[in-house]
């Protein structure tokens, strides 16, 4: 076993990408990598999937046949992608949607996709999502949904000159997308459950 293989993600230390594709983990245990930092990652409930699978559907429809795919989680997604895999930021999105073929390798996306999608859940702590959202403005994410089961709204956020404008949408409305053109979202479907 080599020392990378030994490294595992409750150690307080800096992590690569390189660390974090050397780890060995139990099945079903999930970690994401924010500048350096693992944070584990809970299986998500019921009406969390139900979503996950109702909005990858609605969007995989619409997509078929064109150049953007979507991809569920579990997908890393390595914003800051280094081919050396000395970055140190990968994440894992309920929903990535990646236009440009060039991003979408075998082990993932290798850059910012074009609309990420969070849903959130109790074990999504504030500062987490802020946290996140600040790195997919950073890495230049042209689109963010934040999905909030409780109060069945989606807030969305469309980077415009470096900074993110958000508007939000209730579970009545047709959510459309930005970086998607044409693309528009039933939420009446997606939090039915």
């Amino acid at each position: 076993m080599s020392d990378a293989a030994r490294i595992i993600p409750g150690e307080d230390r800096h992590f690569t990408y390189a660390d974090y594709k050397a780890w060995e983990l139990d099945e079903g245990e999930r970690f994401e990598l924010i500048d350096g930092t693992a944070y584990a990652m809970a299986a998500p409930n019921d009406f969390h999937q139900a979503i996950l699978v109702e909005l990858t559907t609605q969007m995989a429809n619409y997509l078929h046949g064109k150049p953007c795919k979507v991809r569920p989680a579990p997908y890393d997604v390595r914003l800051f992608y280094e081919e050396d895999e000395s970055d140190d930021t990968v994440v894992q999105p309920d929903i990535s949607v990646i236009c440009d073929e060039k991003k979408r390798g075998s082990e993932g996306c290798r850059g910012a996709p074009d609309l990420v999608v969070e849903i959130l859940s109790p074990a999504n702590a504030a500062d987490l999502m802020l946290r996140k959202f600040n790195l997919y403005m950073q890495a230049g994410v042209r689109e963010y949904w934040v999905v909030e089961p409780k109060s069945k709204t989606v807030q969305t956020f469309v980077l415009e000159n470096g900074a993110y404008t958000g508007t939000v949408y209730n579970s009545g409305a047709i959510l459309p997308s930005t970086a998607l053109e044409g693309l528009s979202i039933t939420l009446h479907d997606v939090f039915a459950g």
